[in-house]
């Protein structure tokens, strides 16, 4: 790979940057301190929601703009809104009604907080744990869709959700952005919230070009900040399909792939 100047790593969180258990490891963690040292900045991104990544801040030193919802959402480090681009209420409402049509739960996101209105649903209480903290539970979702950043549709049945979200696309067009976070979860955001809009805004932010920064990543929404950056990094256990997207790949989340890509493609590189 033919080396090239890295100012900013970009990197995804679960599936990325934590792994199967959502544990920060020692040596992710070391490799991102190498990167300060380096002279490099990092940010993460997720579709998480911002507060969902605060627990990130103090290990890892991170002093940058935390992007959440995709991309829907900055926040400042000490949580302060910086910018966010919410879903129009009429899209909100098409795209709950989407959702459940396929068979999915549905959860909703303004600002920071994560409303749900069925509190026993599938993954509601696997992401309280992982984000640290609790959803509201309301008695529909739909009722209020003033400033939603982010819609969820939720479901353990993978094909299902990868059928609603070809739907999702094809339905909504450019209208907004529809895409799986994981394989049970299928986010929809604003239409210029997604992590390719997330790279152009750090690299606004700190006068960095964007071919200076690295991607790294597991899922479909990463691939546009792949599309976006100097140097994009698939995650081992990515789909073929993300893979093929990226430049290079590397180990796996349960094997240390972040730290193993941030060692070989960026902090050898860089010397």
């Amino acid at each position: 790979m033919t080396r090239r100047k890295i100012s900013l790593v970009l990197a995804d969180v679960d599936g990325t940057l934590v792994d199967e258990h959502k544990v920060l490891t020692p040596r992710a963690q070391a490799a991102v301190h190498r990167l300060g040292e380096a002279g490099i900045r990092f940010a993460v991104t997720s579709g998480r929601p911002p507060r969902g990544m605060a627990m990130l801040q103090e290990p890892l030193r991170i002093d940058t703009p935390i992007a959440g919802f995709n991309g829907g959402l900055f926040i400042n480090p000490d949580l302060t809104i910086l910018d966010q681009k919410t879903l129009p209420a009429e899209i909100a409402a098409e795209s709950i009604e989407l959702l459940r049509r396929h068979g999915l739960d549905v959860w909703v996101y303004r600002g920071n907080e994560w409303l749900v209105d069925r509190p026993d649903a599938p993954h509601v209480a696997h992401e309280a744990w992982t984000v640290k903290f609790e959803p509201r539970v309301v008695a529909d979702v739909a009722a209020n869709l003033d400033g939603l950043a982010k819609v969820v549709g939720v479901s353990d049945d993978f094909d299902r959700v990868q059928r609603c979200e070809g739907t999702a696309k094809e339905t909504f067009g450019e209208r907004a952005t529809a895409n799986r976070s994981q394989p049970y979860y299928l986010d929809v955001t604003n239409r210029n919230a997604n992590k390719g809009a997330v790279a152009e805004f750090l690299s606004r932010h700190f006068a960095v070009p964007l071919d200076e920064i690295a991607t790294i990543g597991d899922q479909p929404t990463d691939v546009p900040m792949f599309k976006r950056s100097g140097l994009s990094i698939a995650m081992g256990n990515a789909s073929d399909q993300v893979k093929a997207q990226a430049m290079v790949a590397t180990a796996s989340y349960n094997d240390e792939g972040f730290a193993k890509a941030m060692e070989r493609f960026i902090l050898d590189a860089s010397h």
